[in-house]
């Protein structure tokens, strides 16, 4: 007969939650509790005190997406959303320049003619 993992009791969850709080990491908790991280994920997070570590760039920047550089670069060139769109499939080192640039020189949206 398979054996039955049972739930947090009330005790594990408060220490549990104390824990994590207190920066103790995921691995170190799911050991310590005899659970999966993917199980201390799922009760941190149904109390509430789960935070998904930011993604990183390999040079330590915070991951942005092709669409939201398109989207910015659209605003500050008064570009309609069918135009905007077609941005996203430019490279992305070059999105991030031209952005760049467009932020350096405060660039207003033209006008039109």
């Amino acid at each position: 007969m398979a054996t039955v993992k049972t739930a947090y009791t009330a005790e594990q969850s408060a220490e549990l939650v104390a824990a994590y709080s207190a920066g103790e990491s995921l691995e170190n908790l799911a050991v310590k509790f005899g659970k999966s991280v993917k199980s201390v994920v799922a009760k941190l997070s149904r109390e509430g005190v789960y935070q998904k570590k930011e993604r990183l760039t390999k040079t330590g920047e915070s991951v942005v997406k092709k669409e939201s550089l398109a989207d910015q670069l659209g605003m500050l060139a008064g570009l309609n959303e069918a135009d905007t769109s077609s941005l996203e499939k430019a490279n992305k080192t070059a999105l991030a320049a031209l952005l760049k640039v467009l932020k350096d020189t405060k660039l207003s949206p033209p006008s039109v003619i």
